[in-house]
């Protein structure tokens, strides 16, 4: 259980991250730590550690005398972050089948629900957190960090990427998908599960 201090943090990065991926925070853009203080709502202590934990994911670059950089995005990221979460999620996925915990499954289904009734009110924003909270559930839930500490960066990097040309159909489309992964962690089937996460993971590579 995170401290009180963490908790900010964390409430902090979550923030400045949804900024960046549905780019209110613009690519490239130079910013400064006061505005990002601002746009958190958050002290200076805990945006300072949300920043540093960007800047390690590649989303903020700090230029010496310049200041805070939104990182741009490149015209091959898109191919090679999928390169990697082909190779890595679905074994991801089938590890937090078999070693999830009750909580977590419950979690997962929460996500689910959550993800339908984007579906319903076509809301790509509540969408987009309900994904990242997913994310970071199956980042909880499974027993490798090594994996997860490669997955986190490039699933927002990503999630970046699919919000510049998304659409509502693609949004259903990514939903129907997540509860298929979703369902086959339910029914701890390590398989499904990888199988599951494998379509989804081809479904963005078209996107």
């Amino acid at each position: 259980m995170p401290d009180a201090a963490g908790s900010l943090s964390h409430l902090a990065y979550l923030s400045l991250e949804n900024l960046i991926v549905t780019l209110r925070l613009k690519p490239g853009a130079l910013v400064t730590e006061k505005q990002l203080i601002d746009m958190a709502g958050q002290g200076r202590t805990p945006v300072r550690e949300a920043i540093q934990k960007l800047a390690w994911q590649g989303l903020v670059l700090v230029r010496p005398r310049v200041g805070l950089q939104i990182a741009e995005i490149r015209p091959d990221d898109h191919a090679h972050i999928v390169a990697i979460r082909q190779k890595l999620e679905p074994m991801a996925a089938a590890l937090v089948a078999t070693g999830a915990s009750d909580e977590q499954r419950t979690a997962l289904l929460a996500c689910a629900q959550e993800m339908t009734g984007c579906a319903v009110t076509g809301d790509i924003g509540r969408f987009l957190a309900a994904d990242k909270a997913f994310d970071e559930i199956m980042e909880e839930a499974c027993p490798n960090t090594f994996l997860t500490a490669a997955l986190a960066p490039v699933q927002t990097h990503f999630r970046r990427i699919w919000y510049s040309k998304a659409s509502l159909e693609q949004m259903d489309q990514s939903i129907s998908l997540h509860v298929g992964v979703i369902r086959a962690i339910q029914q701890g089937n390590a398989e499904a599960a990888e199988t599951a996460m494998q379509t989804l993971i081809n479904h963005v590579y078209q996107t």
